[in-house]
């Protein structure tokens, strides 16, 4: 591999790591921040996802340094059960709707923060010719995903009765 597709690697992967880190303590923060039980859970699990995605990433990243390529040999580890198969916040959560404004926002940022890991993981995976690098490219993107759809889906659930809650309306 010629030393501009090393660079451009090692580049690439920096801004993984850095996302990553940015996201484990964005979640860390919601974990914090909420009052409701089971979302601070939730929010604790993505946030050691994020752990998972930053040490993986940044174990390849130190292999690009060394030696010019990634290790075959470093793997990310198994998905946990996915932390959003369930509703991210407890039933409680509907008898305070109205006043969830940092859950609805912490919501909102992650399903960005998601969205934003998976069109970066797609691009990169298309963009490098290395088929390690390609492959766990996408198995992050996947797994970002996972996180997506969960978030958007707590979401989808709460808004109709945040917004009248809150006499939000597009009308």
């Amino acid at each position: 591999m010629g030393d501009d597709a090393v660079k451009k690697m090692a580049e690439g992967l920096l801004i993984a790591i850095k996302s990553e880190q940015e996201g484990r303590h964005f979640y860390l923060m919601a974990a914090r921040s909420t009052d409701d039980q089971q979302g601070r859970r939730v929010f604790e699990e993505l946030a050691e996802e994020e752990l998972i995605h930053f040490n993986f990433l940044n174990q390849q990243y130190q292999s690009v340094l060394e030696t010019g390529a990634p290790d075959a040999n470093i793997k990310l580890e198994a998905r946990p059960e996915k932390p959003g198969s369930g509703p991210i916040f407890s039933s409680e959560i509907q008898k305070r709707v109205g006043e969830a404004h940092f859950e609805m926002t912490a919501l909102s940022v992650g399903i960005q923060l998601e969205l934003n890991a998976i069109k970066f993981y797609t691009r990169a995976a298309e963009e490098t010719p290395d088929p390690g690098v390609k492959k766990f490219y996408r198995e992050l993107a996947e797994w970002e995903s996972g996180h997506y759809h969960a978030l958007l889906s707590q979401q989808e659930a709460l808004k109709e009765g945040y917004w009248a809650e809150n006499t939000f309306s597009p009308y």
